[in-house]
């Protein structure tokens, strides 16, 4: 499981751990997702801390379904900033997805080298911080 660099931003200003993080893709994995937007594009779900999943956050993830090793997450936001995404964003996020579920291990190397994507660690992880 995977973040992209500015979601990654802004998860941590958010207050999204990395646990919750993967919570949230294992559930996406399994198909509980909020909107199959097609283009290996999901629309999931993350309820605030404290709060529910009506006034919480949005994401968008990909994947391909056969491959639970390779999820990504590319872009979140409020629900109360904003309802969902244009269409603009939604056509240039699918072709962001459509590179990354084909990435070769190699290019996936080179993209966390250059800070472009960052493996979640989970618990481990949080734990340094």
């Amino acid at each position: 499981m995977f973040v992209q660099k500015q979601f990654d931003r802004w998860a941590a200003d958010s207050g999204l751990t990395e646990t919750v993080l993967m919570q949230a893709a294992i559930e996406a994995f399994a198909g509980q997702v909020d909107g199959d937007l097609g283009g290996f594009l999901f629309k999931k779900r993350i309820a605030r801390a404290g709060g529910g999943k009506s006034g919480g956050f949005r994401t968008i993830l990909c994947f391909r379904k056969a491959n639970s090793d390779r999820i990504f997450f590319l872009y979140g936001f409020p629900k109360n900033d904003k309802g969902n995404i244009s269409a603009r964003e939604e056509k240039a996020l699918k072709l962001v997805a459509k590179f990354l579920v084909d990435v070769s291990d190699v290019q996936l190397d080179a993209l966390e080298e250059y800070g472009e994507m960052r493996e979640l660690k989970g618990v481990e992880n949080e734990k340094k911080q």
